[in-house]
């Protein structure tokens, strides 16, 4: 992270377990001793329609210190969902994931799902899922506005094939494209960037796709 120069961090719960909450404080903490910050959880799964279950993932973050959970829920637990939401005040981005999706492959489904449910309950577009859906990216961030909480961004060699992510900047994702309709918008949110090819030396790729973006903002008077 500091390689990368930024502090803004998206945990999964590969990196801070879910456990007993004085446990997952002090890790939490440990994470932002080192500067870091963290802006969300996930991505949490909501497979089970039962309280318990969705309380201890609440409890989770309420611990952690994070008002932002990325989630995958199935669609029949949503009115559930909804009351935790509204008891913890913590917002749930919903993650698409794709034709593979049941639930929510495109961030469209998610805004159909969520339309009269609590505000807090949004979106976290993943703009290559979304792309092999063959939606429009960009206008599924102006669709999404105020509902729009977090985004995951990668990049595809091909459109259609989720297996053909290269680093951001090297597709044919429409990055320019999609920063300046986030800054139209004025989207506070996060962009998070997903790179999931060469685990085992991730991080050329990971520069290589910071600085383009970085580059793209700079184009557009950003600076750091």
């Amino acid at each position: 992270m500091k390689q990368l120069k930024t502090p803004y961090l998206n945990l999964k719960d590969f990196h801070l377990p879910m456990g007993p909450a004085d446990q997952v404080k002090k890790q939490a903490d440990e994470y932002r001793a080192a500067g870091l910050t963290l802006t969300g959880a996930g991505t949490i799964y909501f497979k089970k329609d039962e309280d318990e279950d969705i309380r201890a993932k609440f409890e989770y973050c309420k611990a952690a210190g994070i008002s932002l959970i990325i989630g995958m829920p199935d669609r029949a637990v949503l009115p559930r969902l909804e009351k935790f939401v509204k008891q913890y005040n913590i917002r749930v981005a919903i993650h698409n994931h794709g034709p593979e999706d049941k639930n929510f492959p495109s961030p469209l489904d998610v805004l159909a799902a969520v339309k009269n449910l609590d505000s807090r309950i949004g979106c976290c577009i993943d703009v290559g899922h979304t792309m092999r859906t063959g939606t429009d990216v960009v206008d599924s961030l102006r669709k999404a506005g105020p509902r729009l909480f977090d985004i995951h961004m990668k990049d595809l060699a091909n459109s259609k094939e989720k297996d053909s992510q290269v680093a951001v900047g090297d597709g044919v994702m429409p990055v320019p494209e999609i920063f300046k309709t986030l800054i139209a918008m004025k989207y506070p949110g996060y962009v998070d960037l997903e790179y999931e090819i060469f685990p085992n030396d991730p991080l050329p790729g990971v520069i290589k796709s910071f600085a383009y973006m970085r580059g793209v903002l700079a184009g557009m008077g950003y600076k750091g």
